[in-house]
């Protein structure tokens, strides 16, 4: 059967930060969803709450099941959601997961200041949109560049969405993971801090590094990361 791949984006952006991977999946002939969470892109209007953000992942997952093999892939806050619901005790139907910048643990001070540095962020003129522009003008290449932003940002679900994920239990999760697993972040990822412990807790994992690229690792080396799709995809149709 078919694989069929769905795409979790992270907080604050959208669906479009997945165009440069929807369109190589389409191209390629993989079937993709790429899911919108609440608070986010054109559901920004919502709150946000992880009951709603699992229960689309979930509709998402359950939906493309019926066709065929699915390959879920989520990035940053994407990710964590996803490693926390493919870990469920009652395994959804995901045949292989891509975890992308997402190997840290959210929760202690390490979470507290990224909340408070992103609040006083946001306290700036503009919301600090001036900043976020300028470093995605150095870092993205322009094939990508407007991709993270063309869905909207959603500033004020992010505290609330951040917050959330304190509660997760990915310790459990990760060790109930028994489909094949890849971990990927970026060489200069400050979500790297966890990524042996996630890796020690799925022993069947792979974890690869992309080299000169920070967290948005999906945006700033497109061709890399839908090598690393293309492998995946790969590997679940031998099985």
């Amino acid at each position: 059967m078919v694989v069929q791949v769905v795409l979790v984006h992270g907080v604050r952006t959208s669906v479009t930060m997945w165009r440069a991977q929807v369109e190589y999946l389409r191209e390629r002939g993989t079937p993709v969803v790429a899911v919108s969470l609440p608070g986010h892109g054109p559901r920004m209007a919502e709150p946000f709450t992880l009951d709603g953000a699992f229960a689309t992942i979930d509709d998402a997952v359950q939906d493309a099941a019926t066709r065929g093999p699915v390959l879920l892939a989520g990035h940053s806050m994407g990710g964590l959601l996803s490693i926390e619901y493919v870990g469920r005790e009652d395994r959804p139907p995901v045949a292989g997961f891509i975890a992308a910048s997402c190997t840290a643990i959210p929760r202690g001070a390490a979470l507290t200041t990224y909340r408070v540095l992103a609040r006083g962020f946001y306290s700036l003129p503009d919301r600090g949109m001036w900043l976020t522009d300028k470093v995605l003008d150095r870092t993205l290449p322009p094939a990508t560049r407007d991709d993270f932003g063309a869905g909207g940002y959603a500033i004020a679900a992010q505290d609330t969405a951040l917050r959330s994920l304190s509660v997760l239990d990915l310790i459990a999760a990760l060790r109930r993971i028994d489909v094949p697993l890849w971990f990927i972040n970026g060489q200069y990822d400050q979500l790297r801090v966890n990524e042996k412990l996630f890796q020690r807790l799925v022993p069947h994992s792979e974890l690869i590094v992309v080299p000169r690229t920070t967290h948005l690792v999906t945006a700033m080396r497109p061709e890399v990361f839908n090598a690393l799709l293309h492998l995946a995809i790969t590997t679940l149709e031998e099985t």
